[in-house]
């Protein structure tokens, strides 16, 4: 997937407003089968998969460490013959050993599907209407699709899920030849190809935590704004319980904050981050001028203390001073799901 295909602001702005189309064949999908799979997997997350009951049920989630810290961020879905489990790309051989590292004691099949799926993601408040169009599926059967759901159409699966802030669908593809025909012709209907640049900063504006940046593994879900995710009372233990418990009891030691920039600078993972008066407290995440909001923008990890929305920081960036202030999360937010 390139940065850009035409330019990251005309890109940003098609998802907004029409639809934009990504190709994330990229991301890595394990299927996990047995008589166990259901409980391993519950063993391996902090959220509760006992959720997902029922055929088609998707769930966002994190695999921890022991200290629970996050080796990776995904989405597992629920079919009628196993559990899809989307990882990020880069985390593939990790999550890979990991997952057999852990299977021990369970009567459970892991296959790693990766090379065989391709995954394209239509974004945008047009997605449904074009998605219908182009796969000839009936557009009310589109709009009763749940977010995050999976419904199989002949010999794909649909998602109803994205990484923009904005409604859209993962497209999940088997057949190489029927990947390239869909791409030409959702692009046939005005849907703009869209790169890394546009995915980054769709995603910082709707802050989705991106794995390397807001997550890594000296990071728990706790400390990530994901507490949601962890599910302390759920029937099963979980790998990483014990550290998340101590953790929500005595308080994070760091916090993610959204950040306004008071200034035209842009700041950059890596910048640090200073209390009014100058003292070291944190560090930012991810950075980029919000084009949907109109101001520059980051994520960043700071003092528990430093975490308030009001509160004034300051950020180094480049041996300049600049002012920020922490907002309320997200920086934007769709005023509602096009149904």
């Amino acid at each position: 997937m390139p940065v850009q295909y035409k330019s990251i602001i005309s890109e940003h702005n098609g998802v907004r407003t029409n639809a934009g189309i990504f190709d994330v064949s990229h991301m890595g999908e394990f299927l996990v089968s047995g008589k166990d799979a259901l409980n391993y997997l519950d063993y391996l997350v902090p959220n509760n998969m006992k959720k997902i009951k029922d055929t088609g049920k998707g769930l966002y989630t994190q695999i921890c460490n022991k200290d629970g810290g996050t080796i990776d961020d995904l989405i597992i879905y629920r079919t009628s013959e196993a559990f899809l489990v989307v990882v990020n790309a880069s985390n593939i051989e990790k999550d890979w050993k990991w997952f057999n590292e852990q299977k021990k004691g369970f009567e459970v099949q892991i296959e790693n599907h990766s090379d065989k799926y391709s995954l394209l993601a239509v974004q945008g408040p047009k997605s449904i209407t074009v998605v219908s169009k182009v796969l000839n599926i009936n557009l009310e059967i589109l709009q009763k699709q749940e977010y995050f759901s999976l419904r199989k159409f002949n010999d794909i699966l649909i998602a109803r899920t994205g990484y923009t802030g904005e409604d859209g669908f993962e497209i999940f593809i088997t057949n190489p030849d029927t990947t390239i025909k869909l791409w030409q012709n959702f692009i046939k209907e005005n849907v703009m190809p869209c790169g890394l640049g546009a995915r980054d900063t769709l995603r910082l504006e709707a802050t989705y935590p991106l794995y390397g940046h807001e997550l890594d593994e000296k990071t728990s879900p706790l400390e990530a704004d994901l507490g949601w995710c962890v599910k302390l009372n759920k029937e099963n233990d979980f790998i990483g319980k014990e550290s998340l418990l101590k953790q929500k009891q005595e308080g994070p030691k760091k916090k993610l904050v959204c950040l306004k920039i008071n200034d035209k600078a842009i700041p950059r993972q890596g910048h640090k981050l200073y209390s009014k008066d100058q003292n070291e407290i944190g560090m930012v995440c991810s950075g980029s001028y919000g084009i949907t909001v109109g101001f520059p923008i980051a994520t960043g990890y700071v003092k528990p203390e430093y975490s308030n929305v009001g509160t004034e920081l300051v950020i180094n960036i480049r041996d300049k001073y600049v002012s920020s202030t922490v907002v309320k999360k997200p920086f934007y937010k769709k005023k509602e799901l096009n149904t």
